[in-house]
């Protein structure tokens, strides 16, 4: 049995850390996520190292897998559905999310003669991260690499916003949302990235379909998915979508709005920790998602669990890297979660 099961892209994050100018220099877009072809991946690393820039550290990355690193170090029961090349990344990448806890199938999941996915993540010295990435075998993500008797033993599926972004796992997107109705399992949505909304509102329109139990996202990209630019106003308009949308502000409260069956809407909002210094902001939502859908999970109240998420994020963002340690995961549940 499992907790949940998440369907992402599986992508090897490789960070730099660059400064104003030289992120300038490149053709990327500050603080979003750009879709890259091999070679232009390739010409981008290329350019890197023309100016000396080395990689600082590489890690296992993918939206939905950090939020399920996070999920499952905190100790719940999850499964990862993904698409990996036969090659070295995809090995790394499926051992380093199966020594964290977190189940997958290598027989759905390895694509034989397929090149692993990547993503270039630049940190500037104000620790936000721009991305480039080169989905690979990822974005031909189908049916055979997702596992249905893993869903069947779910009780929530979690879908990253960036699968909105391909056209091809859009019946596969949709199959599996049926299922999950049918079969009474909960479904969470996370926007993952101003871009999905900007260039895929569309396919995560179809993702929604008739409404999901969760929606995460950002104050940006709540702003930008309903058109309104008053952050709890958006966050309330979400639920138009969803019975719980929880919406993180940066430094600033997250805004939690639960809707009832009768159409209330009651909102909580959850201080964010103070931070001494942003250092990389890299999976800090994908980690606030699966902290809290934990903890939603074990049936903790909404504040405990926007209270534990928040808390794991702005660990998250003082440091390098997307993931913190496991121990450094259980112990800040131990003291959210059983005060």
């Amino acid at each position: 049995m499992y907790d949940v099961m998440a369907v992402g892209n599986a992508l090897v994050d490789h960070e730099y850390l660059l400064n104003e100018e030289q992120l300038n220099q490149t053709s990327l877009t500050k603080g979003s996520m750009t879709l890259a072809s091999l070679e232009e991946q390739t010409q981008l690393l290329n350019q890197f190292k023309s100016q000396n820039l080395q990689p600082s550290k590489q890690t296992g990355g993918g939206s939905a897998a950090n939020a399920m690193f996070a999920f499952a170090s905190l100790g719940g029961k999850s499964f990862y559905g993904c698409r990996v090349g036969d090659d070295q990344a995809g090995e790394f990448y499926l051992a380093d999310l199966n020594q964290a806890g977190v189940a997958t199938t290598a027989e759905n999941s390895i694509s034989q003669g397929g090149v692993t996915g990547s993503c270039v993540v630049a940190i500037t010295p104000d620790g936000e991260r721009t991305m480039q990435t080169f989905l690979g075998t990822s974005s031909d993500i189908n049916e055979d690499n997702l596992d249905f008797d893993a869903l069947s033993q779910s009780s929530w599926l979690y879908f990253e916003g960036y699968l909105a972004m391909s056209e091809s796992l859009r019946p596969s997107v949709q199959k599996l949302r049926q299922y999950a109705k049918d079969n009474d399992i909960k479904i969470a949505v996370s926007f993952a990235d101003p871009a999905v909304v900007n260039f895929a509102k569309e396919g995560l329109l179809e993702v929604l379909g008739n409404g999901v139990n969760t929606i995460f996202c950002n104050s940006e990209e709540a702003m930008l998915f309903t058109q309104i630019q008053n952050v709890t106003e958006a966050a309330q308009a979400l639920t138009q979508y969803c019975e719980l949308a929880v919406v993180t502000n940066s430094a600033d409260d997250s805004i939690i709005c639960q809707k009832s069956a009768d159409g209330l809407i009651t909102v909580f909002n959850v201080p964010t920790p103070p931070v001494d210094k942003v250092i990389d902001t890299n999976g800090a939502g994908d980690n606030y998602s699966g902290a809290f859908l934990y903890a939603l999970s074990q049936n903790h109240s909404l504040m405990q669990c926007g209270q534990l998420a928040a808390t794991i994020a702005s660990q998250v963002v003082q440091q390098f890297g997307p993931r913190l340690a496991v121990e450094q995961y259980q112990e800040l549940a131990r003291q959210i979660l059983s005060a």
